[in-house]
């Protein structure tokens, strides 16, 4: 084969070579989706929300590690982002999350009993029809047993919660959680849902006038 020859192929294979690494580099980044990137020191796309008094929200250092600390004193205030997520690439939420102690006492399928040291969400907007905005909250609960799931008081159907963890669960001690978002709304609402539009974090103990402290890592979404 004349020299020439051969120097446009080994020049083809390396530009396919290219094409075929910056495919491989783009799937890749998509394959994970940061939304809460604490580990990093930053609040970068988080917004504060206020219900009932201020939850302390801050960047602390555990170990070497940055994280979120939530403190609340009677308070119900939590952070939330909004952002577009396409559940057929991304479906999978993953975080981690520790609490000081549970809250005691409480019926959590009353509004008076609506507290948890922790709970992270995903919320599909109705958009004007505000009514058809579907939630689903992974709670950290009090005494509601581990797996069970139950309507909102405040909200009914429209809010599903999940008792992702429990009294029985250690305190101090990190989980690292991961939930098909999709699969859950197809289970909780019978719908399959494609996107959603916003998720929260919030560490409440309005209703109940208690304390609780946890503490967050990131947040971010795969494709299992």
């Amino acid at each position: 084969m004349p020299e020439n020859g051969l120097r446009f192929i080994v020049l083809i294979l390396f530009f396919l070579l290219m094409s075929l690494a910056a495919v491989a580099q783009e799937d890749l980044s998509q394959a994970v989706l940061p939304v809460g990137s604490f580990s990093a020191g930053s609040l970068a796309g988080w917004k504060n929300k206020s219900f009932q008094g201020e939850t302390s929200c801050r960047l602390i250092t555990d170990g070497q590690i940055n994280v979120l600390k939530a403190e609340s004193h009677a308070a119900a205030s939590g952070l939330f982002f909004e952002q577009r997520i396409d559940l057929n690439k991304t479906p999978v939420m993953n975080w981690r999350w520790r609490v000081e102690q549970p809250l005691t006492g409480l019926n959590e399928q009353t509004k008076l009993g609506d507290d948890f040291a922790a709970r992270v969400y995903v919320v599909v907007s109705g958009g004007l029809i505000f009514w058809n905005t579907k939630a689903i909250n992974y709670v950290w609960a009090n005494t509601t047993p581990k797996g069970k799931i139950w309507p909102n008081p405040f909200a009914g159907d429209h809010a599903m919660m999940v008792a992702v963890r429990s009294a029985s669960d250690k305190t101090g001690q990190w989980f690292s959680e991961k939930r098909n978002v999709r699969e859950n709304f197809k289970r909780l609402t019978g719908e399959d849902i494609h996107y959603i539009d916003a998720g929260a974090l919030m560490t409440d103990t309005d209703n109940s006038s208690g304390q609780a402290v946890a503490y967050y890592g990131d947040i971010f979404f795969t494709a299992e």
